[in-house]
């Protein structure tokens, strides 16, 4: 009998001593690491994903399937070198188990390899970067943004067969995004007959675009502007002084609601496209916009949305998996399987290479008591990354780039 009270106790200690650390790590708190930027350039748009995460953790109290959310910020001042460190710190020193971030494409692109080594799952609230959900695709991450065609795909079709555009031109940042978004556009509008005429790239941190805007040539039906942060301000404004009359057709971050409250009667009558406006006329937006106009008197934009949704997906993941992120392969296939019928963007769901599917609007910025607003004039339902292309045959030619899809 003895000899069995031994055995027993035994293997009493021993159970307790494997379910305890399993019960401690899925009940203490979740460390996540957020990667912002405060300054330079992107600062404003850091600041923005700030605001968006900050008032998604708080909705949920702190506490997202049992687990307290413990965030740790770090600042990649838009570097690629310092985000790769700043994602090395956040894992290995930090302990973090999910990332949230980083902002810019070439960001997210500095520290993919490091990701799949770590087996780091990763949320992207704004770096869209086409390959990296396409053909390049990471097993440790997901976007909880639009690619950077994906909502201008329908805007080419739009500008060609709703406004009967028929000659463009093209004036965008000389970086992937630019690159992408242009040559999106430019695909999808020249498959619906009209020509793309004229291409001008100008670098990420000009200051003064009088010498792109008098290029321009004058026969064009309208003028296609792809700018990224505070970009779309300075080309604006400059278009109007330089009185040019063409229409405006703008990417969904040249005049995002981040930035139009800085912007004047020049941003009035673009038209752009996006998976997110603050005009959006569903109950699940109406709050969130009422949300953030409290906490921040500001419209929620761009980079405000996609830091707020990274969050939710973070949240659904976890009551998938009951909090346990200690399997990490489940907590990603939960990531993976992300499933949120009724928020800002509408329904949100994951293909299978981890990139949402999403309405898209059509908007037009319009004032409204006084303030600019994108106008919603058109809805795009469940639009692909692929657009209405075959993923198989897209996926065949070259990622979309300064040369390619090449002009008609």
């Amino acid at each position: 009998m003895m000899r069995s009270c031994v055995l027993v106790s035994a293997a009493l200690v021993s159970s307790l001593a494997l379910a305890l650390p399993v019960q401690a790590a899925d009940n203490g708190p979740l460390k996540v690491g957020f990667m912002t930027v405060r300054s330079g350039a992107l600062a404003a748009g850091g600041r923005q994903m700030e605001e968006g995460l900050d008032l998604c953790v708080k909705e949920h109290n702190g506490v997202m399937a049992g687990r307290q959310i413990q965030v740790i910020t770090a600042d990649t001042g838009g570097q690629p070198a310092m985000t790769k460190t700043k994602a090395q710190e956040l894992v290995e020193r930090d302990g973090v188990k999910v990332l949230i971030g980083p902002l810019a494409a070439f960001e997210a692109l500095a520290i993919d390899d490091y990701i799949k080594q770590s087996q780091t799952p990763i949320i992207s609230p704004s770096a869209a970067a086409e390959d990296m959900t396409q053909r390049k695709t990471n097993p440790w991450f997901v976007r909880a943004v639009g690619t950077s065609a994906q909502a201008h795909h329908p805007l080419g079709e739009y500008a060609a067969k709703d406004l009967g555009y028929k000659r463009i031109a093209i004036i965008a940042d000389d970086f992937a995004f630019g690159h992408e978004i242009a040559a999106g556009f430019q695909r999808v509008f020249e498959q619906n007959g009209g020509k793309v005429v004229q291409k001008l790239w100008a670098p990420l941190n000009t200051a003064e675009y009088g010498s792109y805007i008098t290029q321009i040539d004058p026969k064009v039906d309208a003028v296609f502007a792809a700018f990224a942060g505070g970009n779309g301000i300075k080309f604006l404004g400059q278009y109007k002084n330089y009185g040019m009359q063409m229409p405006v057709l703008g990417a969904m971050t040249t005049v995002d609601e981040g930035i139009l409250k800085r912007m004047g009667d020049e941003a009035v009558g673009v038209v752009s496209a996006g998976w997110y406006s603050a005009a959006i006329d569903t109950p699940a937006n109406k709050k969130f916009v009422a949300a953030v106009r409290k906490a921040y008197n500001a419209d929620p934009g761009y980079y405000t949305v996609g830091a707020y949704m990274a969050c939710q997906f973070l949240n659904n993941a976890l009551e998938q998996v009951k909090g346990n992120t200690d399997d990490k392969a489940a907590f990603m296939k939960a990531l993976r399987n992300v499933n949120i019928p009724d928020s800002p963007y509408g329904p949100v769901k994951l293909d299978k290479y981890g990139q949402p599917v999403l309405d898209i609007t059509i908007r037009k910025v319009e004032k409204k008591d006084g303030q600019l607003r994108n106008t919603v004039i058109k809805t795009y339902p469940s639009v692909s990354q692929f657009w209405t292309y075959n993923p198989e045959e897209f996926l065949k030619n070259p990622v979309y780039a300064r040369d390619w899809a090449p002009a008609k």
